[in-house]
């Protein structure tokens, strides 16, 4: 397991090359002190974990690493599902220059449009705005913006050696950022 910054391992969810909808997400505070913890998990990308926390309005910190190749039995239903979850999360990768934002922007007019002139669904829109806006990754996601879910300390356990590695590399970033920030 190599430790990375955080940027890092979403480019490595960016240009990972799978079904973009088969993505995953898990996430709440972290056990102990400041920041977040996420978990992204893909079946042919395996299960990724990243500790964020910002720093300012602007800018965020963390660290992350890929904590297993593939998404096992035990793992998997740890998970949300389309039926199951409580949110949906996407991955966006910057445009390349104007004409490819204004392209983006008439093909998610025109899902948007479509959509208000049918019957439809919230996934169903969601899914086609993130086709429309060709984001590499997006899927159901379950967050808890106050709280950690079950599922996030039961993959802290089974990733218990990963956490620890992660969660001291993530101290040091804190340690250095709140030691600067009162000098």
């Amino acid at each position: 397991m190599r430790i990375r910054d955080w940027d890092d391992i979403l480019q490595e969810v960016i240009e990972s090359d799978v079904d973009p909808d088969g993505w995953r997400a898990l996430g709440g505070d972290r056990q102990r002190g400041l920041g977040e913890d996420l978990y992204l998990a893909h079946p042919k990308r395996g299960t990724f974990q990243l500790k964020t926390y910002a720093k300012n309005p602007y800018q965020v910190e963390g660290v992350g690493a890929r904590i297993a190749r593939r998404v096992d039995d035990d793992v998997e239903p740890l998970f949300p599902t389309k039926e199951s979850s409580s949110g949906l999360f996407g991955v966006q990768q910057a445009v390349d220059d104007e004409d490819d934002a204004k392209e983006r922007f008439k093909r998610a007019q025109a899902v948007v449009e479509t959509h208000a002139d049918a019957p439809t669904t919230p996934q169903a829109l969601f899914e086609d705005i993130m086709d429309a806006l060709e984001s590499p990754a997006y899927g159901p996601m379950e967050f808890d913006h106050h709280d950690r879910p079950e599922a996030v300390d039961e993959l802290t356990e089974t990733f218990a050696d990963a956490e620890e590695l992660l969660d001291a590399e993530f101290e040091d970033i804190i340690d250095e950022d709140v030691e600067r920030g009162f000098y």
